[in-house]
């Protein structure tokens, strides 16, 4: 059949099927145009679907993120994702060494039914928040206010995580509050005995309303919460709808091992 794309779904940081954040995996034989990348991850729906093409040599991939709206730099959940389905589709293979469009460098490495994948640590620097934008929220206080520059999202820790679960955005509202960012990430220490902390990201400026669970935030966020918790390895946990879970811990200065699961849940071609 010609004009195929081996492409898949894939629940990360879920150790269940309909459950972690789903990820589109397009296996991609020859490059393709970035408008016709836009328009396969449109017509999947999910929040990010990642192109991934064989690189020069024997464990090496390019890879490309999609939102339905736009590209994006660098995807946890879509990167655990294929590193999933390539795993699979060769049992003999340990380690993947993807290589982002801005050249990031991403080491994976197979645990049993675990992987792991070598992230860069970003700052954070003090930011501002508005009104608007809490009212947005739901938030009448917060504890503090950060950016990072990399990713371009704002983080606000909260004092409670049973708080942070109830948060029932305005998106509409969300949306118009400010025009300068990718996303707001809203977290908190977690009141769960296996969890450090806790967080929820919501980015109607660049892919949905909410991201179910997601793993580049982690890129600053876990860097953040070490700080706080004066630990290098915590347990993190996305309090969406659908929930989701990873270890984090801090290598050194620049990177960080993110540690989950990940469920395929569909298999198929993709006729273009």
């Amino acid at each position: 059949m010609k004009n195929t794309i081996e492409t898949y779904i894939v629940n990360s940081f879920t150790d269940k099927p309909f459950m972690g954040n789903p990820a589109g995996v397009c296996i991609l034989k020859s490059s393709l145009p970035e408008k016709k990348m836009l328009s396969i991850a449109k017509e999947l729906g999910l929040s990010e679907t990642a192109f991934i093409k064989k690189g020069d040599n024997e464990n090496k991939y390019l890879i490309r993120y999609f939102s339905p709206k736009m590209e994006i730099p660098l995807c946890g959940h879509a990167t655990l994702a294929a590193s999933k389905v390539l795993f699979e589709k060769d049992s003999k293979l340990e380690k993947i060494h993807f290589v982002t469009d801005n050249n990031l460098d991403l080491m994976i490495q197979k645990d049993g039914e675990m992987i792991t994948m070598t992230f860069p640590v970003y700052e954070t620097k003090p930011a501002d928040v508005s009104l608007e934008l809490l009212n947005a929220l739901g938030l009448k206080t917060i504890i503090n206010s950060v950016y990072n520059e990399e990713t371009k999202i704002l983080l606000l820790e909260i004092k409670d995580s049973q708080i942070l679960a109830d948060l029932n955005p305005d998106f509409e509202a969300l949306y118009r509050s400010h025009n300068t960012i990718n996303g707001v990430l809203v977290t908190a220490q977690s009141n769960r005995k296996k969890f450090d902390f806790e967080s929820r990201y919501f980015w109607p400026w660049s892919g949905t309303n909410e991201d179910p669970v997601t793993g580049g935030t982690h890129t600053f966020l876990a860097k953040y919460w070490s700080e706080r918790l004066g630990k290098t390895k915590m347990n993190s946990f996305q309090c969406s709808e659908r929930t989701g879970f990873m270890e984090v811990e801090l290598i050194d200065e620049g990177k960080l091992n993110i540690k989950s699961m990940a469920k395929i849940v569909l298999e198929g071609k993709l006729r273009i």
